[in-house]
């Protein structure tokens, strides 16, 4: 499951670090939170689909390792993030 364009372009203009940002931390972080939380929505009605089971666990992992890329560089930007993305309460 994918994200339509346009989300993805709000997701981005909501999370860049400056004008032309498409590959920070930050908004890979907020684009791969945006596909898991479809995921899971895809889950509910789905509980047999393995196959995009295994999917969601490669992004989760990966955006931990992004957060913890983040967190070891940057404190304040991950503590922003974390914030502004509603994650790790």
């Amino acid at each position: 499951m994918s994200i339509s364009a346009t989300k993805k372009a709000a997701v981005i203009a909501g999370n860049r670090t400056h004008a032309s940002d498409t590959g920070s931390p930050e908004v890979q972080v907020a684009i791969l939170s945006e596909r898991i939380t479809a995921l899971q929505e895809h889950f509910k009605g789905n509980p047999k689909d393995h196959h995009g089971r295994r999917g969601l666990l490669f992004m989760v992992g990966r955006r931990n390792r992004l957060l913890t890329y983040l967190a070891r560089t940057d404190r304040d930007r991950y503590q922003n993030l974390i914030k502004r993305l509603g994650l790790r309460k």
